[in-house]
């Protein structure tokens, strides 16, 4: 039974640039090797064929290094690689794929599709029909060409596309680049193999999105897998089997906090991250002294245990007890000023944030040392927590 192994959104030489510069080469690593664990995968499946449903690359600007590094990876899969530029790659007349020719660095069985015409393997039984992008926005359906297209009898019928479905995708997706929700059927497609969205989507029977390999986003959509397409002859329905590629999670935590169990929920939560984890934080809500000092220790260990965690505090108020002031023994003007700044803090406005700030800074810096203990203050927190209100 012929197998395909569809994968698209490699984007390989993403910066992450919003990230720290400890953490933002390991995740741009992590993209290479996601193509490594693919050719592993497309050999040990014993696939016919690799289908790249666009955006290779992140960008035209890459260097001649990571183009190269690029085709390395391929090597463990010696079958043919079909593959579609994308909008952060497009086929320009002066493109990253032109100068990846003229470095010698395209292997014989990487099949560049670089334009809208049917490419035939009989040998293997099947033809590619592709809608490369050839700007990185368009406004009309590349893949309307398929409908026409006549192929041999008897071949399986492949599309390779690169954009939006339209009408079924998220309401934020943008409209340029637009794909036919019933292409498919209508160009009698075996199965159209499709990059843009970064999750694992399926939109019909025989149409796909296969997602990014390696998760680049805080979204749980399904990232971080290819898919294994089975046709037993043309005309029959794809089985599609989805194969985990990626090696980091990323997950989005958000917590309201409101009772003492709510901190120590997210606690547990903090404290299950690990070396795999890349995480984004936000706390709402508020909390005593203690939950407040627990909250930061925790982040602090979940920062030196994950790849990388980003943190938002600023919707968070630390909201001591009556005991709380009291143990800070603030009495006089500090005292005058923690109850100011208690009322204060209330709202959204800059001035009750700056209310937030300093009641955190003044109540850590006060708190007795058995609270101290438990966490550092909030002003000598690590950069990702640091300049968040508490």
């Amino acid at each position: 039974m012929p197998t395909f192994l569809h994968t698209a959104d490699w984007q390989i030489g993403r910066q992450f640039s919003s990230f720290d510069p400890e953490h933002a080469p390991l995740l741009a690593e992590a993209r290479l090797a996601a193509v490594e664990r693919l050719a592993a995968l497309a050999a040990a499946h014993r696939v016919d064929a690799v289908l790249v449903a666009g955006d290779v690359f992140d960008a035209q600007t890459v260097s001649d290094r990571i183009v190269r590094r690029l085709f390395n990876a391929l090597a463990a899969y010696p079958g043919p690689w079909l593959m579609i530029p994308g909008n952060h790659d497009a086929a320009l007349a002066e493109s990253v794929w032109t100068r990846a020719q003229r470095l010698g660095a395209v292997p014989a069985n990487a099949h560049l599709l670089l334009s809208a015409e049917p490419r035939l393997f009989a040998e293997l039984g099947f033809a590619v029909l592709p809608a490369p992008l050839t700007q990185r926005h368009t406004h009309g359906d590349l893949s309307a060409w398929f409908d026409a297209c006549d192929t041999p009898a008897g071949l399986l019928r492949l599309g390779l596309a690169h954009g939006s479905v339209q009408g079924l995708l998220a309401d934020e997706i943008d409209a340029t680049n637009p794909i036919a929700p019933d292409r498919a059927a209508r160009a009698r497609l075996d199965y159209l193999a499709l990059g843009d969205w970064h999750g694992c989507k399926r939109i019909d029977a025989r149409t796909w999105y296969a997602g990014t390999p390696e998760p680049d986003r805080f979204k749980d959509n399904g990232a971080g897998q290819a898919l294994l397409v089975s046709l037993a002859a043309p005309g029959a329905e794809p089985q599609v089997q989805a194969l985990a590629v990626g090696q980091y999670r990323w997950q989005a935590l958000e917590a309201s906090l409101q009772v003492a169990s709510d901190v120590q929920a997210l606690v547990e939560r903090l404290d299950a991250l690990g070396a795999h984890d890349v995480a984004s934080l936000r706390v709402a809500g508020s909390t005593d002294l203690a939950g407040h000092a627990a909250l930061l220790a925790a982040i602090a260990r979940a920062e030196a245990a994950a790849r990388d965690l980003q943190c938002d505090l600023a919707d968070l108020r630390l909201n001591p007890t009556g005991d709380d002031i009291a143990s800070l023994q603030a009495d006089g003007y500090l005292g005058e000023l923690i109850a100011e700044l208690r009322t204060e803090q209330a709202g959204t406005t800059p001035e009750a944030r700056t209310a937030r700030d300093a009641l955190a800074l003044l109540t850590a810096a006060l708190a007795p040392r058995n609270l101290a203990a438990v966490a550092p203050p909030l002003a000598s927190t690590p950069p990702a927590a640091s300049g968040l209100a508490a």
